[in-house]
């Protein structure tokens, strides 16, 4: 494990729920197609997992944001479908498509997976690349390690892509749950041992992302998305006590409360739709809150940006809060838009 030791860094006391001078910030896919010299990477990579597995371009492209920006963290760039790749899954990223998987819809499909325990062999060049960025990152800077949680990871494991409605994931779940619950089990275990080797190799934080929590209906919520969530935070507390793990259950509403509280989670990061005054009042007793501005907004940039984002400070920057936005910026995004939106959270006090 890495000895980056830096008490004062701003991220970290914000999570152990310290006071601290200013908000820290950082932005969700701030490492993206929104900048060109990104693009500029991207396109000599090649395909999409050889820049997730060439540590030369996954560190170049974690770096690009943090000099550009200042943020408080670098987020590790790489993917969720690492871990199906690594179990063995075909896994592809097609230029306007996205990534497409070969479904895995039955036992027999999940008995051709491998164990968990060949992860952190398979995805070694990841942790190369997390190793790197301990390095060579500002002493100053949070290294935030990540990985999908099991729900979001076997939506595209079943149904074979993205999709709006997680039918394939969900059909399976409600018509042979106790089978679909073997996958899940499967994706807890391998998603800590891929974490575990992020915080080996040097990460300091880290996050886990449940995009797809909220298509779940309470009792599927209870069962694929909390639960799951539960067991890796233990498992993940029992070998790195002191490391902090921030959890992103998109679209929980009325189930955040008891998530974040039955999980153990040390953060919570709360999606566009979160009013904040109702996360102040409801969620930050518990602990750290995230968020949570629209990536729309940073779209547009002006007055209204600033608005909605000082709205945001002033509600929930009196506690325990890490400034980002409800989902991860989009390609459209004007970086100037980034910088002032920065500059705003960093110059702002209570």
């Amino acid at each position: 494990m890495s000895d980056r030791k830096a008490p004062g860094k701003k991220l970290l006391k914000a999570l152990a729920g310290e006071k601290t001078d200013g908000i820290p910030v950082w932005l969700m896919r701030q490492a993206g197609r929104y900048l060109p010299e990104y693009r500029k990477v991207r396109a000599e990579a090649g395909s999409f997992l050889d820049l997730c597995y060439t540590p030369d371009f996954a560190e170049e492209v974690t770096l690009q944001p943090i000099r550009r920006f200042g943020f408080d963290a670098a987020i590790l760039f790489s993917d969720i479908l690492v871990v199906p790749d690594a179990l063995g899954q075909q896994v592809a990223f097609k230029e306007g498509e996205g990534p497409v998987l070969e479904p895995i819809t039955d036992l027999a499909g999940l008995a051709k997976l491998s164990s968990p325990d060949v992860v952190k062999g398979r995805l070694a060049p990841v942790y190369e690349t997390v190793a790197r960025l301990s390095r060579s990152l500002p002493s100053e800077t949070t290294l935030i390690g990540f990985a999908g949680a099991p729900w979001t990871v076997a939506t595209y494991m079943v149904g074979g892509r993205g999709s709006p409605d997680q039918a394939a994931a969900k059909a399976w779940a409600y018509r042979a749950p106790d089978e679909f619950q073997t996958l899940i089990d499967l994706l807890v275990e391998a998603t800590v041992e891929h974490l575990s080797a992020q915080v080996e190799a040097g990460a300091e934080v880290l996050q886990v992302f449940d995009t797809w929590a909220g298509s779940l209906p309470e009792l599927s919520f209870e069962r694929f998305a909390l639960q799951p969530m539960k067991a890796i935070r233990e498992k993940l507390k029992a070998r790195f006590p002191d490391v902090p793990v921030i959890a992103f259950p998109r679209g929980a509403g009325g189930m955040a409360e008891r998530y974040f509280r039955e999980t153990g989670v040390t953060g919570l990061s709360l999606d566009t739709g979160v009013s904040p005054a109702w996360a102040r009042d409801n969620l930050q007793g518990q602990g750290c809150l995230q968020g949570n501005l629209d990536p729309l907004l940073l779209v547009a940039g002006g007055p209204e940006m600033r608005r909605q984002a000082l709205h945001i400070l002033e509600t929930l920057g009196q506690g325990p809060f890490i400034f980002n936005l409800g989902h991860g910026i989009v390609p459209q995004t004007p970086p100037e838009h980034v910088a002032e939106l920065v500059t705003l959270v960093q110059e702002w006090r209570p």
